[in-house]
C-alpha cells in the first residue's frame, strides 16, 4: 500500500520553524515491505520557505502570526499533496497533527494562543474530500488496522 506522509513525521527538515519533527514510530513503517511511504510537505510544495513564521488556521483561511494572508499557498500545497496521492495511488496518509495543513481532527484556533479546536487542515480536509484516509502521527495502531483490512 501507498501512503502519503508529512516528510517532517521523516525528518525532513520542512516545519515552519526549521527544527524536525521526526517520529520514531512513523519512521519505523519505512521497514516494512507491505506500504511504501511517499513524503510530502504541502507548505513546501505551495512556494513557503523553511523556516516561515508559523500559520494557522481560521474559517477557509490561512494566515501566518504576523497577518499575512497565506490562504491560497496552503490551498496550492493541498493541490500538489492530492496530486502525488493520485499519481501514486495512495489510499491512505499519515499527517502532522494539529498543523493547519495536516491536521485531521484538531488544528489551533487561529489566534496564535496555543488554543487546540476542533477542525482540519487545508490539505488533510482535501485529501479526505478525495477518498483519502487520513490518519494523525498519534492514530499509528488504527492506520495499521486500516491496513490490515485493505
Amino acid at each position: 500500500m501507498r501512503v502519503l506522509v508529512s516528510a517532517c513525521l521523516l525528518g525532513v527538515n520542512c516545519r515552519y520553524n526549521g527544527v524536525p519533527k521526526e517520529d520514531r514510530e512513523v519512521k519505523e513503517l519505512l521497514n516494512r515491505e507491505d506500504i511504501t511511504l511517499i513524503p510530502v510537505c504541502p507548505e513546501q510544495s505551495g512556494g513557503l520557505p523553511t523556516p516561515r513564521t508559523p500559520s494557522e488556521r481560521k474559517g477557509d483561511g490561512v494566515f501566518s502570526s504576523e497577518g499575512e494572508e497565506r490562504t491560497e499557498t496552503f490551498y496550492r500545497g493541498a493541490q500538489e499533496a492530492l496530486r502525488l496521492a493520485k499519481l501514486y495511488g495512495c489510499e491512505a496518509a499519515i499527517l502532522k497533527e494539529r498543523s493547519p495543513s495536516c491536521g485531521n481532527k484538531e488544528i489551533y484556533d487561529g489566534s496564535f494562543s496555543g488554543t487546540v479546536v476542533p477542525g482540519e487542515g487545508v490539505t488533510a480536509e482535501l485529501l479526505q474530500q478525495n477518498g483519502v484516509k487520513v490518519f494523525g502521527e498519534s492514530e499509528l495502531a488504527e492506520f495499521l488496522e486500516y491496513v490490515r483490512r485493505i
